[in-house]
């Protein structure tokens, strides 16, 4: 469970999207929750480009606004994904103005090249940072400033899935990046 600042970036009319005054601007790097505009289910991103920016994706390397990411690996662990074990590769992800750890799983076909595109008015591109496990912009489209919900800003509380749900302390209150 997370933190949510849900007046990060808007005030709105209770239990609605409906927005009274914005009151901070989404930035490139925030971690969002956000109601998909597919489905309506509530989803956690990270924003990966905000209007105006040009953004495409080559072999799972993102270039915004021309600008290539770069990527350090940092360890290789296995996952579970839909019940079957595979190799995972995380790496920091640098942006230039920011860094954070991304997961790979090299095994998955994922929309890794697409672009480049413009992000118009007002909508936003939403990246998982577990990127070949992810519904996210790739999958969902765009996401409208409307469906955001707030800046996830801590994790609250956490449990191990894999450890009969055992208590993971060592995450209470950590702030997310």
């Amino acid at each position: 469970m997370v933190f949510v600042n849900r007046l990060a970036f808007d005030l709105k009319v209770p239990l609605t999207d409906r927005i009274v005054t914005h009151t901070g601007q989404p930035q490139r790097g925030d971690i969002v929750t956000f109601t998909s505009p597919k489905d309506g289910i509530r989803l956690i991103k990270r924003i990966a480009a905000v209007p105006g920016d040009i953004i495409e994706m080559r072999g799972k390397k993102l270039i915004v606004n021309g600008h290539e990411d770069t990527y350090q690996p940092t360890a290789t662990v296995t996952e579970q994904v839909n019940g079957n074990s595979l190799r995972a590769l995380r790496l920091t992800e640098n942006t230039g103005a920011e860094s954070h750890v991304i997961q790979w799983l090299p095994e998955i076909v994922a929309r890794d090249n697409f672009g480049p595109i413009q992000i118009p008015a007002d909508k936003f591109l939403m990246l998982g940072d577990n990127r070949d496990d992810s519904a996210d912009s790739r999958y969902i489209g765009l996401v409208p400033r409307n469906l955001l919900i707030g800046r996830a800003e801590r994790i609250l509380v956490s449990a191990d899935i894999k450890g009969n749900w055992s208590p993971r302390l060592d995450r209470f209150g950590q702030k997310l990046d």
